[in-house]
C-alpha cells in the first residue's frame, strides 16, 4: 500500500481533476428530486467487501459506504457526455474515453449514483482495460539477455536504466550497462553514477563513437563475463529525425549479427507529460525497433495521467513499470488497480 499512497499523492493533479470534475457533475443535479421508487442496488457496488470478487484493492475501496446524504445523480446520456469530456482532459483520448463511458453505462442507465460510486465504476473500467498489459519485463534463459532502451530526448531513459539495473542487481542478477548515448557526456556520467550506486559496470566509448560498435563490444564482454542482463542505453531521439532513427536501426542490425534474437527486450521509455504525443512515439518506435514493452515516467509531473489508459487501449503493449519520482523506489511494477484508484481519486484510507 506504500507505493499506492505515493502514487495517489504524486498523481494528485490528475486525480484532483477527475475528483473535482465528478463532484461538479453530480452536484449539477443535486437538487433533482429522487424517484418515488429507488432503483435496485448495483451488484458491482455492493458493500459486501468479503466476496471473492471484491478481495483486491478496488474491492476493498468500493466496499466502503458513502457518507450519509451524499448527492446523487441519475446516470443518463447527458451525464455520460460530461464524464467523457472530463476523461478527455486527462489525455485519455476520445476513443478510449468513449469506450470507458460506454462500459460504465452498461446495465447502469437510470441509476442514481453518488460521486464515490461513479469513481468506483470508473476505476473498475480503467483497471479492466489495463489488466491485460500489466506484466513485468520477462527474464529469459539467455546469457546475456539484451535489453535495448529507447525513447526521445528527456523521457527519463538514463534514470530508468539505472533504477532497473539496481533492482535487477538486488534480485541477484549480474547486470552490465552499455552507455550507448555516445553523443552526450552528461548521459554517460549519469549512468556511471547509477552504476557505482548499484554495483553494476558501465561500458563506455569516447564521445562521438559509433554506438552500434559499442553495443557489439558490450555484448561480447557481457557474454565473456557470464552476465545475465546487458542493458543498452541509446541517444534520445526525436522521432522526426531520420538520421538518428536510422542510427538506432543500425544498432539493432549490428547486435543481431552477434545474436539473431537480440535485442530480447526493447523497452520504450515514455514521459507522461508529453500527453497524446506518447501515442505517436509508440507508433514510430514500434516500426523501427520492435518495441516489446513500455515504461512510463514522470507521472508525478502531469495532470494528464489518462494517457497511460489510452496507450493500453490502443496498443496493448506490456507496461512493465511506472515512475513517480527520482528515488530508486519511485520506479515500481505497474499495478492496474492501484493506478486506477489513484487516477480517479479513490481513497485508500
Amino acid at each position: 500500500m506504500a507505493f499506492f499512497s505515493k502514487l495517489k499523492e504524486r498523481l494528485f493533479k490528475s486525480s484532483s481533476k477527475i475528483d473535482e470534475g465528478l463532484e461538479a457533475i453530480i452536484e449539477d443535479s443535486a437538487a433533482e428530486p429522487a424517484s418515488a421508487e429507488a432503483p435496485p442496488p448495483d451488484p458491482e457496488m455492493s458493500a459486501d467487501a468479503e466476496s471473492p470478487a471484491r478481495t483486491g484493492l478496488l474491492g476493498r475501496l468500493l466496499g466502503r459506504a458513502d457518507a450519509a446524504g451524499a448527492p446523487r445523480r441519475v446516470l443518463d446520456d447527458g451525464m455520460l457526455e460530461e464524464i467523457e469530456e472530463l476523461l478527455i482532459t486527462t489525455d485519455m483520448g476520445v476513443e478510449t474515453a468513449l469506450r470507458v463511458t460506454a462500459n460504465m453505462a452498461e446495465g447502469r442507465m437510470g441509476r442514481r449514483l453518488s460521486s464515490r460510486e461513479v469513481k468506483g465504476i470508473l476505476a473498475q473500467e480503467i483497471a479492466r482495460i489495463m489488466e491485460p498489459v500489466a506484466r513485468p519485463m520477462p527474464i529469459y534463459p539467455r546469457n546475456p539477455q539484451v535489453v535495448l532502451v529507447v525513447g526521445v530526448n528527456g523521457s527519463g531513459k538514463t534514470t530508468t536504466i539505472g533504477k532497473l539495473a539496481s533492482q535487477f542487481r538486488a534480485a541477484g542478477k549480474q547486470v552490465v550497462i552499455a552507455a550507448g548515448d555516445t553523443f552526450r557526456a552528461a548521459a554517460v556520467e549519469q549512468l556511471q553514477i547509477w552504476g557505482e550506486r548499484a554495483g553494476v559496470p558501465v561500458l563506455t566509448a569516447p564521445e562521438g563513437s559509433d554506438p552500434a560498435s559499442l553495443a557489439f563490444d558490450a555484448m561480447e564482454k557481457a557474454e565473456a563475463e557470464g552476465a545475465d542482463l546487458l542493458m543498452i542505453d541509446t541517444a534520445g531521439r526525436l522521432q522526426n529525425r531520420a538520421d538518428l532513427m536510422e542510427e538506432l536501426a543500425k544498432i539493432v542490425r549490428v547486435i543481431r549479427k552477434k545474436d539473431p534474437d537480440a535485442p530480447h527486450n526493447t523497452l520504450l521509455v515514455l514521459d507522461a507529460t508529453t500527453g497524446q504525443n506518447a501515442l505517436s512515439q509508440v507508433e514510430i518506435f514500434r516500426k523501427l525497433a520492435d518495441v516489446s514493452g513500455l515504461v512510463m515516467t514522470k507521472l508525478d509531473g502531469t495532470a494528464r495521467g489518462g494517457v497511460l489508459v489510452a496507450l493500453a487501449d490502443r496498443f496493448g503493449l506490456p507496461i512493465h513499470a511506472i515512475g513517480v519520482g527520482e528515488q530508486i523506489d519511485d520506479l515500481a511494477p505497474f499495478d492496474p488497480e492501484e493506478f486506477a484508484a489513484a487516477l480517479t481519486g479513490l481513497d485508500a484510507e
